[in-house]
């Protein structure tokens, strides 16, 4: 990075944190309308643990891209993987009002960065990633239908679509991290008493974090 991109980058980092408090404030609100329509003013998580989080999580997208064409895709996925974990935290639920229209955008703003950038050959693998992980994630839940959700399979096609346009490598590394994570986080609230061995958590939190640290981690994956 040069002395003149340096400035650039790291203004670029801070707009994209302001912008993700203001959109962390809205997330957090429109969390609290689910399963049903409540308050509008009413938050799903005290402030600001929700809006801290996303300025946080834009921040690290913005640094990890930079001023690139993919930038605006990876910021959707950072607020709608937020959106997503929280009530799916709260509710056990992944909304297909959410995950769906979440898909088609998701490949929208990836198809507008591969005309701008001309990654057409990712814009292919990311349409790959999103069918394979979805194929995996339907076999999975076919045949332990308690450990897997419809809403998990639908997400993981989500997941699949922006780490498909990373790398294949990011594509396994994101979806084993995903169970990796969930597998650590189950056995420190048994240890912890938190839960009991019948307990159930939520999967699509432990999917999102695992997608994100592949994405974060990705220029040394693909090294």
């Amino acid at each position: 990075m040069t002395a003149v991109e340096a400035p650039i980058a790291a203004v670029a980092v801070l707009l994209a944190a302001l912008l993700g408090l203001a959109v962390g404030r809205v997330v957090n609100r429109a969390a609290a309308r689910f399963p049903e329509p409540g308050n509008r003013g009413a938050l799903a998580v005290r402030a600001p643990v929700v809006e801290v989080g996303t300025a946080l999580l834009f921040a690290l997208t913005a640094l990890r891209f930079g001023l690139s064409a993919e930038l605006p895709a990876f910021l959707f996925l950072a607020a709608a993987g937020v959106l997503l974990a929280v009530i799916d935290l709260q509710h056990h639920l992944l909304p297909n009002r959410i995950v769906l229209p979440s898909i088609g955008i998701g490949a929208f703003l990836l198809l507008l960065a591969a005309v701008a950038s001309g990654e057409r050959e990712s814009m292919v693998r990311a349409v790959l990633g999103a069918g394979v992980l979805f194929g995996v994630f339907l076999v999975l839940a076919l045949i332990s239908p308690s450990g897997l959700g419809m809403g998990d399979v639908k997400l993981a096609a989500l997941i699949g679509l922006y780490l498909g346009w990373i790398g294949w490598s990011a594509l396994v590394a994101g979806a084993a991290a995903g169970f990796v994570i969930q597998a650590v986080l189950a056995l420190a609230l048994l240890a912890g008493r938190r839960i009991g061995l019948r307990g159930e958590l939520p999967f699509g939190p432990a999917m999102l974090l695992g997608a994100a640290v592949a994405i974060g981690w990705s220029d040394a994956i693909l090294r």
